[in-house]
């Protein structure tokens, strides 16, 4: 009797980590693929407010404001910026010095997301989306810009962090601003 028990709850012991282990892996049934662990309503929510506040702080820096751009970025090592002017740049520490520097250039104008698309799991989740509006020049001529992004964001400390940001190379804006990485 008690070696059965023994036996018993380390089957069902077994089951619940199995269970825990694969509950967010995605797994293939029937030669299609699922997700175990989907999106809650919250999470959605929450990524989407973080990449508004990443658009919002982007306009802030086109006119040298910086301040709400360091709030939205996470500040670890890992953090990578693929922006429209080239380059790879990995590391809070540069990717805030990349934004400092483009802040600098005051290239004005506004950049809204277009075309939202939403991801997001209980600690990881990501967008994309076109990134459309206007900058301006040295000389201040207005440059449009139309740019496919992709945005991904980890949760830490209970909010939602921006960890890459990734566009298209921009050939105007390079072309405009004499900057290239």
């Amino acid at each position: 009797m008690f070696k059965t028990t023994i036996m018993a709850i380390i089957f069902l012991g077994f089951v619940g980590c199995t269970a825990k282990v694969t509950q967010c892996y995605p797994s293939t049934r029937n030669g299609e693929a699922s997700i175990c662990c989907p999106p809650t309503e919250m999470d959605v929510a929450g990524v989407r407010k973080a990449s508004d506040a990443f658009y919002s702080a982007l306009n802030q820096m086109f006119v040298g404001n910086i301040a709400p751009m360091d709030k939205v970025w996470s500040h670890e090592d890992d953090v990578s910026q693929l922006g429209p002017m080239g380059g790879r740049i990995v590391g809070w520490a540069l990717v805030g010095e990349e934004w400092n520097r483009e802040a600098s250039l005051h290239l004005g104008g506004k950049v809204v997301a277009e075309h939202l698309h939403v991801v997001a799991g209980p600690c990881m989740g990501y967008t994309v989306t076109d990134e459309v509006g206007q900058n301006m020049t040295a000389g201040g001529e207005p440059i449009e810009v139309r740019f496919r992004a992709t945005n991904i964001f980890r949760k830490e400390k209970g909010g939602w962090k921006m960890v890459h940001h990734h566009t298209d190379l921009s050939s105007s804006l390079i072309n405009a601003t004499g900057e290239v990485d």
